[in-house]
């Protein structure tokens, strides 16, 4: 209960007066003073054993004079407020309204039945009883005592006036967090913004900013939802929950590079936060960081064994990195806990066509098409399933099933382009590219085959304009100028086809020597795990004798010559590779 309330009400003295026992009965005047004589010892013992920290007994005392007293308003309210502390909040109700039916407007029986309902209210809705607990926790708050009104006008402090401030919000942010797991959102809103109206300090004003700043997000009032989380961090800077709350607010903002320093510290303040590590795993897999996504799943599913969503985020992010093997158990126990998800039927269907099971995949993704029929990556990813499979005339149907379902999407005509070209089918292939390249002209690839195919259907002058953008993108790649070559030849342009023909063998030849110095490089970095570093310097030198602009070689040779103790030419290769590195940006 709110901190002072039961402590208030047993540091009164029981003052009884004369004949008050005795009203309304038999008894006789002389019973009555004894009986007036023995509540009063009953409740000072009462109060003795509560201060000792000895509730049960101060709750035998406190019902001995309620018996030998019924019509002291203080003996009830001391009854109520015992049984509220012993969480028998059911049991303290009907003393305390009796309390308030003999003595109506009394503070502290007001403060304490608040108090009561509230307890009840919590319980309830712990429970799942939420229209109920709604009702309880309303009648806690029309059980405290009105707000004065001799309060000061100045809005910027609290109401000194009114001693229940801090119980009032409480039950405000109780109330609203009720409307709230009702998806009640205006009503909790209101009742948030009531609390707030308070103007509570410091701690106080955290959970209502924060509950708040939650509302407004789930109406995607993302600003305002903002300043109210930040509000709530402000104010109660260690709190894990606002940290959470706040990194929460920003990932659904889309705001997921700041949500994670919310996130981080939120785990940090309280390792084991409910929701935490997940929340950032989210975050961090929506930035493209699904190694560093990983673990922070893994402890989620370790301590949530059936968090489907845990468990799918967790499959994907091993996918996307290579391991669709390791991805698999975990989107089967995913499907376990959601079979109708078409997400994550999806997900396992593309961990099965990265392991070039290709039955495996077009069975998951026709379960998924089952439910989500309408849905443009599902369709592509069965028809790159089926293509995979030389399944040409299925493939081609659900590739145009999702370039209609989604017009916007450059992969489906892309792919739907390159199976054309495959069948023969040139007409269709070059509009599927044309289409590809007018949604991402960057692709320099799709330029490219573009032009291989228009070149086939002898549209030179267009093959050649197609061919010249895949060179100004892809400057360092053959492919491209061998098929400029053949097309400027065929237009009887000689001199330009032998120029192309000439840039294309240099290029071959670089690609050739990269390749000669990449692996010597890879083999020198084995060598020199190994320890065997002389070994190491000649791989090292053959690499730089291939492809002297290859700035790992000269990096990884300065490493092995610092090992042999050969600094100043450590230094100069060191300075090369820097060089090379600069002259890459």
């Amino acid at each position: 209960m709110p901190g002072g309330v039961l402590r208030v009400v047993l540091a009164m003295s029981m003052v009884v007066p004369a004949g008050a026992f005795a009203q309304g009965t038999a008894a006789s005047p002389d019973a009555a003073q004894a009986a007036l004589q023995q509540a009063d010892a009953a409740f000072r013992a009462g109060y003795a054993a509560m201060q000792a920290g000895k509730l049960e007994e101060a709750r035998e005392d406190f019902a001995a004079t309620v018996r030998l007293a019924p019509q002291l308003p203080e003996a009830h309210v001391a009854l109520g407020a015992i049984l509220a502390e012993l969480d028998r909040p059911e049991e303290a109700v009907p003393e305390l309204e009796k309390a308030l039916e003999l003595k109506p407007g009394d503070e502290a029986a007001e403060a304490n039945l608040a108090t009561a309902h509230e307890s009840i209210g919590k319980r309830l809705a712990a429970a799942g009883k939420l229209v109920e607990a709604e009702t309880q926790v309303r009648a806690a708050l029309g059980a405290l005592p009105a707000v004065s009104t001799t309060a000061t006008a100045d809005a910027s402090r609290a109401n000194p006036v009114d001693p229940f401030l801090a119980q009032r919000v409480e039950i405000l942010d109780v109330l609203g967090s009720l409307l709230g797991q009702e998806k009640r959102w205006q009503e909790a809103e209101s009742a948030f913004r009531e609390a707030l109206q308070a103007n509570p300090q410091g701690e106080a004003a955290a959970l209502p900013h924060m509950h708040l700043g939650v509302v407004l997000a789930e109406e995607k009032h993302y600003p305002e939802a903002l300043a109210e989380l930040t509000k709530a961090v402000e104010d109660a800077p260690g709190s894990a929950m606002a940290q959470l709350q706040l990194g929460r607010g920003l990932a659904a903002a889309g705001q997921d590079e700041e949500a994670v320093a919310h996130l981080e510290e939120a785990l940090k303040l309280s390792p084991d936060l409910s929701g935490g590590a997940l929340e950032l795993a989210m975050a961090e897999q929506r930035l493209g960081k699904q190694a560093e996504s990983i673990p922070l799943f893994e402890k989620t599913v370790e301590r949530e064994p059936r968090n489907a969503q845990a468990l799918t985020n967790l499959g994907l992010a091993l996918t996307e990195t290579g391991k669709a093997k390791d991805s698999v158990p975990y989107l089967q126990r995913a499907l376990a806990e959601t079979p109708d998800d078409p997400v994550v039927l999806e997900d396992l269907g593309v961990a099965e066509l990265q392991q070039a099971h290709f039955d495996e995949a077009i069975a998951q993704f026709e379960k998924a098409l089952v439910l989500d029929a309408a849905n443009s990556q599902l369709h592509y990813d069965l028809g790159l399933a089926y293509k995979l499979k030389d399944r040409m005339d299925d493939a081609a149907r659900e590739l145009a099933k999702a370039a209609s379902l989604d017009p916007t999407l450059p992969d489906p005509p892309y792919t739907l382009g390159i199976l054309y070209m495959q069948m023969g089918r040139l007409e269709d292939a070059a509009t599927q590219l044309k289409a590809a390249l007018a949604l991402r002209r960057a692709n320099g690839d799709g330029w490219a085959l573009l032009g291989s195919v228009l070149k086939q259907m002898d549209r030179r002058d267009e093959a050649e304009v197609a061919l010249r953008n895949a060179i100004a993108l892809m400057p360092n790649q053959p492919g491209p100028h061998i098929t400029l070559a053949a097309v400027l030849a065929e237009e009887g342009k000689h001199d330009e086809a032998a120029q192309e023909r000439k840039l294309a063998a240099g290029l071959s030849k670089t690609a050739v020597n990269r390749q000669r110095a990449t692996l010597n490089t890879n083999a020198g970095n084995q060598l020199l795990q190994r320890g065997e570093i002389a070994d190491a310097v000649e791989k090292y030198l053959d690499a730089i004798a291939a492809d002297s602009g290859y700035a790992e070689a000269h990096a990884q040779l300065a490493v092995a010559y610092a090992r042999q103790g050969r600094a100043a030419e450590a230094a100069t290769e060191r300075e090369k590779a820097a060089a090379l590195e600069n002259e890459k940006q």
